[in-house]
Parts: C-alpha cells; structure tokens; sequence
C-alpha cells in the first residue's frame, strides 16, 4: 500500500507515525505484518507454546487469579493470542482472557473470545507481551552536523530524502545525552566488544560524553520509554515482557538503526506507506527499576524450547515421530540461533511478583549466553 506523498519536510516521528498508522499507512494493509517479515510468532508454534509455559508460571506467582489475563501488544493478526491460548493446559485455559492490542481493524476470523483493544485493558492481572512492538514506536533522529551539534533529521515523505533541522533540545536532548550520546570517531564506545573482551567500566546509563563526530546518528529513544512505561501500569500484578532487536549503553551503533522492509526483503525506508520503518530498540532506557533483559535464546531454553536433535534410534522405532522432532528442532535452532533470532532481547519487568523468568530460573545461565542487562534503578526521565 502506498499512499500519494506531499512533499513536506517533517521529523521522522511525524513522517513514520502517518507511514504505519495513518488511513492508509503500512499496517492498515490486508495481509498485516506476516505479508512483508518474519518474527518468532511466524517462524514456529513452538513459540506461542512456549509463551503459553510462561503464563503458566506468571499463574503460579500469583497464586492462580479466578481471572488470568494475556495481552498480546502489537497483536498482528491475533497469531500469537491465537497459538498462547491453544496451548494453554484446561485448568489455565478456563480462567484465561485474552487481548489483542492493534491499531488495525480486527480480522473477521480471530475467535471471538479475544477481545481487540487499541490500547492495552487497564487493571489487569496476568502477562502482557510485546513481541516487535517497540521497534514501530516512531522516534525522532538525530545526527551531528558539522559542528558537533546533535540536530533533528527531516524526512521527505514522498522519496525519504532528509535534510537536518533544529538542534535536539528539552527532553530529547536530556535523553541523547544520558542514554545514546554521539561519540567520537577514533574513540570506541566504552564496553564495545574487543579482543579483551566487552569493558565492565561504565555502567549501563552512564556513558561519559565524547568528542561528537560529523554524521554520527540516533534514534531518540523517549517515545517507547514512555509507551512501556504505560504498557506496564496497565498491570495489577504480574509480569510484562517486551521481545525486540535491542543494543545497549556500552555499544550503540554509531550510525543507527533506522531502516525498512517491504515483501521480507531489507529496504530504504520512506515513509510513504509502502514498507515497514523500523529500528532496534534501547532496552535498557525503556527498563523500569527491577527490569531484566536476557537473550531470546536463554529466555526459550529456559521455558523448554531446544534446538537439540533427536535421538536416531527414534528414527527406526518410529519413524513419523523421528521426522517431526527434527522439525520441530529445525524450528527451536531458527527462534534461538546465534547471529538472528537468539539474539533478540527479552525485557522482563515485574509487577508485584517475583520475575518468574530471572529468579530460580536464568540463575545457573552462563552470562554470555544469558543475563545481559541487570537494569539498575534509575531517575526519572
């Protein structure tokens, strides 16, 4: 879908916010999300299966509410709400409630008992889950012109050309200073991976101010802090987890992350309604106080998902099984693959329970495999 551009010079938060969103924006399209990529949920039903082990788990914490919600953000198409409550064991399945969260309209076939919301329900107990929905927060970017000053890129609608404009100020600029500041050329961001091995020197948050350098970017990340923040108030108690492709303090890229995907192919990203625009998503700004962020990888080893292959003596006892456990690890190594889907982030945040997820659970996980950001608390932004 492509909607007639006017030609007006506008921040990408505006430009993308009309390109996705808008009456004839990018996830108005028919065939959704799933026409044009491929996330976890599209990739196998070992996915929803292992998110339904984790409302599971989110049940028992909370000592197993006559009312269990899951709120599926971002929902698509209502896949993910669709395969989690399928998967669910009976005794979970007859108190849960489902919710899918979508600006889009809701498809004719989705089961009737999931209740299509705009905004994620307020008051809620259970698990609210985001997977891919950060990164199509629309933010702002900033690159620095000439003189070292951080300033607001324009976007074209009509062919994606940009140009700079105002110098970032107010909380933009607090935010770009304190989570993603511009750094210099020849100096590497602190913590970058080197032949040592990643710094433990600087803390996440608290990356010390650099030379800037012409042309270095940034995605301002404020929007999904916020939208995050008040995707979690929305719970009671319980648990909310956002999945996304993340970078964090020690190593942002010096030139961004802003791009586009049209037809499952990477592309230019205009924000003209024909493609997606998105980019990765600063997990450890958006993480409230007692966040945890761990890698896909650990978080679906942890709720059963194995990419191990089965024993070849299956293979002679039975040979039908044997074909569908390979499958089925197939599809474990794609959702935990070093290099793609593994490498995801999982943001997990509490509310009023213990992180079923972190405590007990993630604690024998070697740490590079694991544990990636233990988000301290930190100020108001």
């Amino acid at each position: 879908m492509r909607r007639v551009g006017t030609g007006e010079w506008r921040g990408w938060r505006e430009a993308t916010e009309e390109a996705l969103y808008g009456p004839s924006g990018f996830y108005r399209g028919p065939e959704g999300p799933a026409g044009h990529f491929r996330t976890s949920v599209h990739a196998s039903p070992l996915f929803a299966a292992a998110v339904a082990r984790l409302l599971c788990r989110v049940d028992e914490a909370l000592g197993r509410p006559a009312e269990l919600a899951f709120v599926d953000m971002a929902a698509g198409r209502g896949e993910l709400v669709t395969g989690v409550l399928a998967a669910l064991p009976a005794e979970v399945a007859s108190r849960a409630r489902g919710y899918a969260v979508e600006r889009a309209d809701r498809p004719a076939a989705l089961d009737h008992r999931i209740e299509w919301l705009t905004q994620p329900p307020k008051g809620i107990t259970g698990l609210l889950f985001a997977n891919e929905w950060l990164d199509n927060v629309p933010v702002e970017v900033a690159e620095v012109d000439a003189t070292g000053v951080p300033r607001l890129v324009l976007v074209r609608d009509d062919d994606g050309a940009e140009r700079l404009g105002e110098p970032v100020a107010g909380a933009e600029e607090r935010w770009l200073r304190r989570w993603w500041p511009l750094g210099s050329e020849e100096v590497p961001f602190p913590g970058a991976p080197s032949e040592e091995g990643p710094s433990d020197d600087v803390p996440s948050g608290e990356m010390p101010e650099e030379m800037p350098f012409e042309g270095a970017r940034a995605e301002i990340g404020l929007p999904r802090d916020t939208a995050w923040a008040g995707a979690v108030a929305s719970l009671d108690r319980g648990l909310a987890v956002a999945v996304d492709y993340a970078h964090f303090a020690s190593a942002r890229p010096p030139f961004g992350t802003l791009t586009g995907f049209r037809e499952g192919r990477e592309t230019t990203p205009v924000p003209d309604g024909s493609c997606d625009i998105t980019a990765h998503v600063a997990l450890d700004a958006c993480a409230l106080p007692g966040g945890r962020v761990v890698t896909q990888r650990a978080a679906l080893r942890a709720l059963g998902v194995s990419g191990a292959r089965p024993a070849l003596s299956l293979a002679a006892t039975d040979p039908t099984a044997y074909v569908r456990a390979l499958a089925g690890a197939g599809e474990a190594a794609e959702l935990t693959a070093a290099g793609g889907l593994g490498d995801f982030g999982w943001l997990l945040q509490p509310v009023g329970i213990p992180n079923p997820m972190v405590d007990g659970l993630l604690a024998d996980d070697p740490p590079a495999d694991g544990l990636l950001v233990d988000v301290p608390d930190h100020e108001e932004q």
